[in-house]
C-alpha cells in the first residue's frame, strides 16, 4: 500500500483522537460549570454540546485554514519537500493529542490550541530551523497566560458582585430578579450577539462594521429584553412548579440556569466555530500533500470534515470529559446557577472584548480566570488553591512539552519513513 495512504489513514485515526481530547477538555470547560450547578445533568450537556459544537463548526468554522496552524512557520520553507510537511502535521498531531490526553486524564484544563502550536513549533525547529520560528507568536501566546485568566477573573468576578448586591442581597431575591430581567437579558443577548458576528462569523470571512453590527444587535436585544418579565416568571413556574425539582432550586436558581445555559450554548458553539479546526486544520494539510503532491499556504477544509470532527468533539466530552468538568464544576470553587452564570458570561465577555481589542486570549484560560473571579469575590478560602496551582503548571507546561515531545516523534518518522 502506498506510504502516503497509510500516513493519512493513521493520521485520520489520530485527527478524530485529537478532536475527541478537544471535547474532553476545551468543550468540557464551556459545560462545566453548567454541570456543576445542576443547570444540566452531563448526559444533557453532551447533547447540547454536540449539537451546538457541530453547528458552530459546519455553519462558521474554517472552511479555508493555514497549512501551519497560527502562522508558526512559513510552509513555503517546505515546498519542495511536501513529505516533510506531512509528517510534521502528523507528529504535531500525534503530540497535541498525548499531551490533551494527559492533561484530561489528570483533571487539568489546558489549552488544546496551545498544545498544536507548541507541536508545530518542535515540527518547525527540526525542519526549518528555529530562526525560521515565529518567536513573537509564541511570546504572545505566553502573555495570555497572564492576560486571558486576569481578564477574565475581573470581569467574571465584577458581574458577580452586581448579582449578589443587587439580587442575592435584596430582601426578596425573586423580585430583584424580575426586576433587573430586562435589563439582565438585554446585555446577555446584546454580548451573544456580538460575539456571534465579530468571533463566529470571522472564519467565513464576513466583515461586518462595528456600528452596523451595533445598530443590528441593540435593537434584537431589546426586543428580547422587553421580554424579560414575562420569561422569568415563565420559566420559573415551568422549572420549579408543574415539573420536579430534584435539584431544590429556588426561584432565583431557575432563572440563572436557563441564563447559564444559554451562555454556555453560546461557548460551544464559539468553540466548534473555533477550535475544531485544531484537529482538522493538520488532518487538511496531510490530506491535500497526498491528493496534491505539493505544499499549499493554505487548504480548503470539506465540509465532512468540520462535520465529523464537531461530532468526535461531542463524543469526546461524553467518553473522558468528566474530570475536567468536575475540576471547573466543582473542584476550583463550588458553583451554583448564579456563580455558574456569572463565570459563563464573564467569559464570553472577557473573549469577546479581548478580541476585539486583538489581545491575544485563550477560551479555556479566560473561563477558569473567570470561575476564579466569583471565587475570590466570595472570598479566598473558597478557593482551592492546590487545584489552581496544578492548573496553573499544566498551562507553563503545555508549550515546552509538546515542542519536545513532536521533535522526538517527528525525528523518529523521519528516520523510518523519509
Amino acid at each position: 500500500m502506498n506510504i502516503d495512504i497509510i500516513v493519512l489513514s493513521i493520521a485520520t485515526l489520530i485527527g478524530l483522537y485529537m478532536a475527541a481530547n478537544i471535547g474532553a477538555n476545551d468543550l468540557a470547560n464551556a459545560m462545566g460549570t453548567s454541570v456543576g450547578s445542576r443547570a444540566l445533568t452531563l448526559k444533557q450537556a453532551v447533547l447540547v454540546s454536540i449539537v451546538a459544537n457541530v453547528l458552530g463548526a459546519c455553519l462558521a468554522g474554517g472552511h479555508v485554514t493555514d497549512t501551519i496552524s497560527k502562522g508558526m512557520i512559513d510552509p513555503g520553507l517546505l515546498a519542495d519537500e511536501p513529505n516533510r510537511l506531512m509528517l510534521g502535521m502528523f507528529a504535531a498531531l500525534i503530540a497535541a493529542s498525548l499531551w490533551v490526553h494527559l492533561a484530561t486524564y489528570f483533571g487539568l484544563p489546558v489549552s488544546t490550541t496551545h498544545a498544536i502550536v507548541g507541536a508545530v513549533v518542535g515540527f518547525g525547529i527540526l525542519s526549518v530551523g528555529a530562526g525560521a520560528v515565529s518567536w513573537g507568536k509564541v511570546f504572545t501566546i505566553a502573555v495570555s497566560w497572564i492576560i486571558s485568566p486576569a481578564v477574565g477573573a475581573v470581569i467574571g468576578g465584577s458581574i458577580f458582585y452586581f448579582t449578589e448586591r443587587k439580587v442575592m442581597a435584596a430582601k426578596d431575591p425573586y423580585a430583584a430578579a424580575v426586576h433587573y430581567a430586562p435589563a439582565l437579558i438585554f446585555v446577555v443577548v446584546l454580548v451573544l450577539i456580538l460575539s456571534f458576528i465579530f468571533k463566529g462569523l470571522k472564519n467565513l470571512h464576513i466583515e461586518i462594521g462595528f456600528l452596523p453590527t451595533l445598530l443590528v444587535a441593540i435593537p434584537c436585544a431589546a426586543v428580547v429584553s422587553l421580554f424579560g418579565r414575562k420569561w422569568v416568571r415563565w420559566q420559573v413556574h415551568v422549572k420549579c412548579e408543574l415539573r420536579p425539582n430534584p435539584q431544590g432550586f429556588s426561584p432565583v436558581d431557575c432563572y440563572f440556569a436557563q441564563l447559564q445555559v444559554l451562555t454556555a450554548c453560546y461557548v460551544a458553539f464559539a468553540h466548534g466555530a473555533n477550535d475544531v479546526a485544531n484537529a482538522i486544520g493538520p488532518l487538511a494539510a496531510i490530506f491535500s500533500v497526498v491528493k496534491t503532491k505539493s505544499v499549499a499556504l493554505q487548504v480548503e477544509v470539506p465540509m465532512w470534515m468540520l462535520f465529523i470532527g464537531g461530532i468526535a468533539v461531542g463524543g469526546g466530552l461524553f467518553a473522558f470529559g468528566t474530570r475536567v468538568i468536575e475540576t471547573i464544576g466543582k473542584h476550583i470553587t463550588e458553583i451554583t446557577p448564579i456563580r455558574g452564570f456569572c463565570a459563563e458570561f464573564g467569559a464570553a465577555t472577557t473573549i469577546l472584548i479581548c478580541s476585539r481589542l486583538g489581545l491575544p486570549v485563550s477560551t479555556t484560560h479566560v473561563l477558569v480566570g473567570s470561575v476564579v473571579g466569583v471565587g475570590i469575590m466570595r472570598g479566598m478560602g473558597t478557593l482551592d488553591l492546590r487545584i489552581l496551582k496544578n492548573i496553573g503548571v499544566s498551562w507553563i507546561v503545555t508549550l515546552p512539552f509538546t515542542i519536545v515531545l513532536c521533535m522526538v516523534l517527528y525525528k523518529l518518522l523521519a528516520v523510518v519513513l523519509l
